[in-house]
């Protein structure tokens, strides 16, 4: 079992964060998975229509994640949060990346809500998962940069297990030693607000959508919720 924590200082800077992890054992990400396909294509029509847009940083959504990452010293216009990043991606091309089935399916989902959404691939994580401010000794390497490493900056907010970062800026980007593939059959997939006042039931909706995608395709599908009040989860 790998746990997942929101370190007592995290949650005392971010005292109305919830984060829903989804987790799955027996994905299968070689078969079709059309309805990804329809949600993805479904977004990028009603884009296409202008009945429908992704949220930019004036959105409070997106606002609050720009606010957090300067709290910790990161320029949120340089080193964008997730979700952002993704929104004015498809915004300026139309379309959404594909990648594979279950990174689709989170991204869909992400940009639908304006959550930022990620993936671990458990079966390369070591020991248990940690939300915490860096050090700075840690090591990082980032999604599709396998020779790259870097350190964090200290007091940066980072996913980091055992062996090193998971992910840099909180939700900016991912490492390339638990990137979900078409192989990955044993995987938590994350979502974030930090206003779970405002905003979680938007959340929570996410969450279950996301699993609505995932369930079709996998052994097992399961939500939990980590929050300051509830900061440890065994998956």
């Amino acid at each position: 079992m790998t746990a997942f924590r929101i370190s007592p200082a995290v949650a005392d800077a971010f005292p109305d964060t919830l984060i829903a992890l989804v987790t799955v054992t027996g994905l299968r990400g070689h078969e079709p998975w059309p309805a990804t396909v329809t949600a993805v294509e479904d977004l990028e029509r009603q884009l296409a229509a202008g009945t429908w847009q992704p949220a930019d940083e004036t959105d409070p959504r997106i606002e609050a994640w720009h606010t957090a990452y300067r709290s910790f010293g990161t320029n949120p216009r340089r080193i964008r949060p997730s979700v952002d990043a993704l929104g004015r991606r498809m915004a300026k091309k139309g379309s959404l990346p594909r990648i594979n089935p279950a990174v689709d399916s989170y991204n869909a989902v992400s940009v639908r809500h304006g959550l930022p959404a990620g993936a671990f691939d458990l079966d390369h994580v070591t020991g248990d998962v940690d939300i915490r401010h860096a050090e700075g000794a840690e090591e990082f390497t980032p999604l599709g940069e396998p020779d790259t490493v870097e350190a964090p900056k200290p007091g940066e907010i980072i996913y980091a297990d055992t062996t090193g970062v998971l992910t840099r800026h909180w939700n900016h980007r991912d490492a390339h030693r638990t990137r979900v593939t078409e192989d990955s059959t044993r995987v938590a997939f994350v979502l974030e607000t930090l206003h779970a006042t405002r905003d979680g039931h938007l959340l929570k909706t996410a969450a279950d959508e996301l699993q609505d995608l995932l369930a079709p395709h996998s052994d097992r599908t399961t939500v939990h919720y980590l929050s300051p009040a509830d900061p440890h989860i065994s998956t």
